[in-house]
């Protein structure tokens, strides 16, 4: 009897299982997302600038992962198409920011950021940092 139970309880430990995944595959989640064309840009800041001090990259889909390297406060980023003023917020690719500020040595991400040919602009407000080349080819 013992047996015949164990075997129940795999069986539907496996089905459960089964259909869990299969409602996270039909909820497009982020990770199924990723797999879908979108790429990731991988940032670091440490105090005052990012490690990345110019990107080139083709045309596509991105994530911004934007990593705060004991910088002691919290962090963010700014992208803007180059030749617009970057210190008014309109001009700001809005899903490029984090979607939260990201606290000290931890790792924050952006929203899926349609980046077209051309040349941007990124930094961070919050950690002050110049401006840096983001180019797509």
């Amino acid at each position: 009897m013992k047996k015949v139970l164990s075997i129940l309880v795999i069986v539907l430990a496996f089905t459960f299982n089964s259909n869990a995944q299969d409602k996270m595959m039909k909820g497009g989640s982020k990770e199924m997302k990723m797999n879908d064309g979108v790429k990731k840009i991988t940032l670091e800041q440490t105090a005052g600038e990012f490690t990345q001090k110019s990107i080139t990259v083709s045309e596509g889909t991105y994530v911004f992962d934007v990593a705060n390297n004991n910088v002691g406060k919290d962090v963010g980023l700014v992208l803007v198409k180059k030749g617009k003023d970057a210190s008014k917020p309109e001009n700001h690719i809005q899903t490029a920011y984090v979607t939260a500020a990201v606290k000290n040595n931890t790792v924050g991400h952006s929203k899926e950021t349609k980046l077209e040919k051309g040349e941007y602009v990124y930094f961070c407000p919050l950690n002050p940092t110049p401006q840096y080349s983001l180019i797509v080819e």
